[in-house]
């Protein structure tokens, strides 16, 4: 799960990262000093959307891992549970 997780959250940051350095190229071309960081709050706003529509197959395996991993837990937790009260009947 993490794995996926993070791979996806990377991928957002490297689209971030490459969009800034493409408005900061396009930006230095009109300007004579353009802020870098008004190139990176551009890139944050055009990334946002962008990553969700490029990046659909990772968020869709990373969501689809953290919802088995918390399944998992929830099965966990409900087995530990009945042995509390004393149930036998759950065998895993």
């Amino acid at each position: 799960m993490l794995l996926d997780v993070v791979a996806y959250a990377a991928a957002r940051l490297v689209l971030v990262a490459v969009l800034t350095g493409v408005i900061y190229a396009a930006g230095s071309l009109v300007v004579d000093q353009f802020p870098l960081v008004v190139a990176l709050l551009f890139a944050i706003v055009v990334a946002l959307p962008l990553g969700i529509w490029a990046f659909a197959p990772l968020r869709r395996r990373a969501t689809a891992s953290i919802a088995a991993f918390d399944e998992r837990r929830r099965t966990e937790r409900e087995q530990l549970r009945a042995r509390l009260r004393g149930d036998d009947s759950t065998s895993g």
